[in-house]
């Protein structure tokens, strides 16, 4: 679905993406992990075609980035970032219903086709806001309008899904069910991405790219013995990787 070709990536004069080559497969959700600074959100944004690559190349279904249109790009591709755009006065409905303007045009907005209405529906039910679709974003708490704008990006149907730090103001119910969305997602066929700070989080992903200044160290399936020494090399041994409950997650090591 998505591909980094040797990919690196400069902010100014400063080189944050090293020559990385990873990919993203249809029905897989793949997770970024790495200590602050390591180049992850760069690489994000670069593969959403959002940061423009210095060396190598991104292919999105094939085709590499100047030759997807934006419009084609804003269909096969929904992303979600740190700090996502929106009017504070819209609600929650009207903020997801944003989602399916690549498949309206502007002139089309509000989104009350068949197709629309099914999938901003299944939007808030997966983010668990049916209950408050009627409000204002500026009426919620920080989680709860985190929740909004991951809905707003599943209500594209794009069959590649781009996410930045999407547990950020979660709580743990929510960063659970997060984790179940993002499956469910993948199980759906999509091709799933997300940069992750909640090693526990990360590790209930199918798969896991491991960065450090700008270079990816390993990726691979979550229950990976090399995965998990690069983890724990990675966060200098404050984590330790271990099975609890039958789950791999991250133990601190004080």
């Amino acid at each position: 679905m998505l591909q980094a070709r040797d990919l690196s990536v400069q902010r100014g004069q400063a080189t944050v993406v090293r020559g990385v080559s990873l990919a993203a497969h249809a029905g897989q959700w793949l997770a970024i992990v790495g200590p602050n600074g390591a180049g992850k959100s760069s690489l994000l944004q670069a593969l959403a075609g959002l940061w423009p690559v210095a060396s190598g190349e991104v292919l999105l279904q094939g085709q590499s980035g100047p030759q997807v249109s934006a419009r084609q790009r804003a269909r096969q591709l929904a992303w979600m970032g740190q700090t996502p755009p929106g009017d504070e006065a819209l609600s929650v409905d009207d903020t997801v219903a944003l989602g399916r303007l690549p498949h309206q045009g502007w002139w089309g907005w509000p989104a009350h086709s068949a197709a629309d209405r099914e999938a901003i529906e299944q939007a808030l039910q997966d983010t668990d806001l049916l209950a408050l679709r009627h409000r204002a974003l500026q009426a919620l708490s920080g989680g709860e309008r985190q929740r909004a704008h991951l809905a707003r990006a599943l209500a594209t149907q794009a069959p590649v899904l781009l996410l930045d730090e999407p547990s950020a103001h979660l709580d743990a119910p929510h960063q659970r069910l997060l984790a179940q969305v993002l499956r469910t997602q993948a199980q759906r066929g999509r091709a799933v991405v997300s940069v992750l700070h909640e090693l526990p989080l990360a590790l209930a992903a199918d798969r896991i790219a491991v960065m450090q200044s700008g270079v990816l160290l390993a990726c691979g399936d979550a229950g990976e013995p090399a995965v998990h020494r690069a983890i724990e090399t990675v966060f200098a041994q404050a984590v330790r990787i271990a099975q609890v409950g039958g789950r791999w997650t991250a133990l601190p090591c004080y």
